[in-house]
């Protein structure tokens, strides 16, 4: 990725930036901040989930680190690793957590074993839209929600990207009703995964870099992992032919930028925010991205002989009455849980009688199209 071409489209967005990192957010967590003398250069570490292959989400952390650098003059300096260098992948939580470092760039998701209602933070089947993440986010409290459970683990967050909503995945044959998902094989993680194991699916968790060999080889009969411009750079479309949309289990999948909050803490009021306004640029720069990459990626996939269906709507009802029903069995285990699903399920009726006024008229109009 040439990263200074990133980062002139961030900082274009600075404005809008700036103001959206002031709205609705915690600041400080629990406890008192301990001032620091904005003179002093400060130097952290950063573990990443993701891998420089991935440019668009770890060009991310890269316009973060150097968005941080140039608001500091230079006296922030933050130095990235990828997956794996540092700590693995899936175990960021871990190391911000610990001190180990003291950030990462991660998807909550990941760790919903420690708390089920972390995956609020980043995307739930049948959940929020980018837009409708933000506004939850932002500006309707969910933020507040998310920190009182990362604070658990000693750690803040600010959003830290979209991938958007994702695609429905690799198949190798057809699939138009429930009953065709039972026996499947399909490489899929998360609460999305536990929705298709209701559904009669066999769920296996593969890394990004097992999924081609195993759909190749038949070891598994589907697989997901983001979209177009990533799914075309994994070779995908050589493994399978059949791409199925939409990806009903991330709407928008958020990634989410970890603070260690008595690092976060030890810092000024004006280090803090020169990190939040980083974090809302690279949030808003990473959608962008994806938004700008992905056509010409489907294009080029179709032009390789990809066929492209929608899930019917006999799948899809099933999966969003299974999932619900999962949502309200998790709920009535665990009050934490509870506590952020019923904010998060009222907040999404209001939001969808709202988009489906003007908002869905409009695109079920103009996206027909076709000019």
């Amino acid at each position: 990725m040439k990263r200074r071409i990133f980062l002139s489209s961030a900082t274009a967005g600075a404005a809008t930036t700036v103001a959206i990192a002031s709205c609705g957010q915690s600041t400080t967590g629990s406890g008192p901040a301990v001032q620091t003398d904005e003179s002093k250069a400060i130097e952290w570490r950063m573990a990443s989930s993701y891998t420089p292959s991935l440019d668009t989400v770890y060009g991310g952390s890269e316009v973060f680190v150097e968005r941080v650098k140039d608001l500091t003059n230079g006296k922030f300096q933050i130095t990235l690793s990828a997956a794996g260098e540092l700590v693995p992948g899936l175990e960021v939580l871990d190391a911000v957590q610990q001190g180990t470092v003291q950030a990462g760039h991660t998807n909550s998701y990941y760790y919903r074993g420690k708390n089920e209602a972390l995956a609020f933070d980043t995307a739930v089947p049948f959940g929020f839209n980018y837009r409708q993440q933000n506004a939850w986010l932002y500006q309707g409290g969910g933020l507040d929600l998310i920190h009182e459970l990362l604070a658990d683990f000693n750690i803040i967050s600010f959003p830290g990207g979209n991938s958007g909503t994702q695609m429905g995945g690799w198949w190798n044959k057809e699939i138009n009703t429930p009953a065709d998902l039972k026996g499947i094989n399909m490489r899929i993680p998360g609460l999305g995964g536990l929705v298709m194991e209701r559904l009669g699916v066999n769920v296996q968790n593969l890394a990004g870099g097992e999924i081609f060999q195993a759909l190749q080889l038949g070891t598994i009969d589907a697989a997901e992992f983001v979209g177009p411009y990533d799914d075309e750079k994994l070779g995908l479309q050589k493994a399978a032919k059949i791409y199925y949309y939409p990806g009903w289990w991330e709407p928008g999948s958020q990634y989410s930028f970890y603070f260690n909050l008595d690092a976060w803490n030890s810092l000024s009021p004006a280090y803090q925010q020169a990190l939040k306004t980083a974090a809302s640029e690279a949030h808003v720069n990473i959608m962008a991205r994806y938004d700008a990459l992905n056509p010409g990626a489907l294009d080029s996939l179709l032009g390789q002989g990809v066929n492209l269906k929608p899930f019917s709507d006999d799948i899809m009802t099933a999966a969003q009455t299974t999932s619900f029903d999962l949502y309200e069995e998790l709920a009535s285990k665990d009050e934490s849980y509870r506590k952020v699903y019923d904010a998060w399920k009222k907040f999404r009726e209001g939001s969808n009688r709202w988009f489906s006024t003007a908002e869905l008229s409009f695109n079920e109009f103009v996206f027909a199209q076709k000019s």
